[in-house]
């Protein structure tokens, strides 16, 4: 089969399309899914320029979310049946091969139905996104109707998940986004105020939207000194999740002092630990955004797509930041 293969650590360069051998299925509940999109995250960029989580296994095949139709299961199997569209996050950070290629094995538990209202590639775009900002919102800050809420970078792609999310919760948004175009977006999602950062002292906006209190929960979907703006725009007893490790300089002063709960959201917990119960409540949430998709209540903006060949090509467009929404890979 074709894929996607990463050589070496480095630029998008290092990103070539090779011939390797068809996955086989190992295990009773394995599945065999003929790819048909393959979505691109920056966890993939990241780990392209420094190396896998398993450097001793190279070449590596990348890319954790996929969508496509089962072709083959397990004696084991009960739930998927061959032609069944499916989409998922598993794989790709250097051990299991990712979604980069023609086709994937993923355990049964781990799948989850393909939204019957998204293409492939936009399915393929979506359940990184997806859990993450469910867990961030959801399971970590407990977000409740009647809250409001910071999400920082909302044209991103956990930024325009996670406004959708807390909207479809009852709380009120307020995100930060680079231009007026991107504003636009953002109200399209259920933002109530947008907030040009470049132009807008981010903080004092938000307490003079918050009648000086600061928001309920703040989502730092950035990392450096976003962090420390999260602490000073939240209320006393907020939360903040973030989903970068915290620079060197974070403000923890003013986190301590205004008594707030600091969350981490690492996605990729489950798969690097091999926690199955956590993966599969993982699944569970896409089944979930599957049918609030289905519904109409949950969008999926993928602003652009490439062919599998050209990888490197989606890899340099999204090292060059501002992307709005997720780019995928067709295959």
């Amino acid at each position: 089969m074709k894929a996607v293969l990463m050589t070496a650590a480095g630029g998008p360069e290092v990103l070539c399309l090779g011939d390797v051998p068809m996955p086989i299925l190992s295990q009773p509940t394995d599945v065999l899914v003929r790819l048909r999109a393959a979505g691109i995250n920056p966890i993939d960029t990241k780990l392209r320029q420094r190396g896998t989580f398993y450097p001793d296994q190279m070449p590596a095949i990348l890319g954790c979310d996929g969508a496509g139709v089962v072709e083959a299961v397990g004696a084991e199997v009960r739930s998927l049946t061959v032609g069944d569209e499916v989409y998922f996050c598993a794989g790709g950070l250097g051990s299991a091969p990712g979604t980069y290629a023609d086709y994937t094995v993923v355990d049964e538990r781990y799948l989850a139905p393909k939204p019957k209202t998204l293409s492939f590639a936009e399915a393929a775009a979506a359940p990184l996104v997806l859990i993450t900002a469910w867990e961030a919102l959801y399971d970590r800050a407990r977000l409740e109707a009647g809250r409001s809420v910071l999400v920082q970078a909302g044209a991103g792609g956990v930024g325009h998940v996670a406004i959708q999310l807390a909207h479809l919760q009852g709380a009120k948004v307020c995100t930060t986004v680079s231009t007026a175009d991107k504003a636009d977006f953002v109200r399209q999602l259920g933002a109530e105020l947008p907030i040009l950062y470049p132009q807008t002292d981010v903080v004092q906006t938000v307490l003079d939207w918050t009648a000086g209190d600061g928001v309920d929960t703040s989502f730092d979907t950035l990392g450096g000194g976003i962090l420390s703006q999260c602490f000073t725009a939240t209320a006393i007893y907020g939360d903040v999740v973030t989903l970068l490790a915290p620079a060197a300089d974070a403000d923890w002063k003013t986190a301590r002092d205004r008594n707030l709960r600091v969350s981490y959201e690492l996605m990729l917990t489950p798969m690097l630990k091999n926690l199955t119960i956590a993966l599969q409540d993982q699944a569970m949430i896409l089944r979930t955004c599957a049918r609030l998709i289905d519904q109409g209540s949950l969008k999926i903006h993928l602003s652009q797509t490439f062919p599998l060949a050209e990888a490197s090509q989606a890899h340099a467009l999204i090292e060059q930041g501002s992307t709005q929404g997720k780019l995928a890979l067709t295959i």
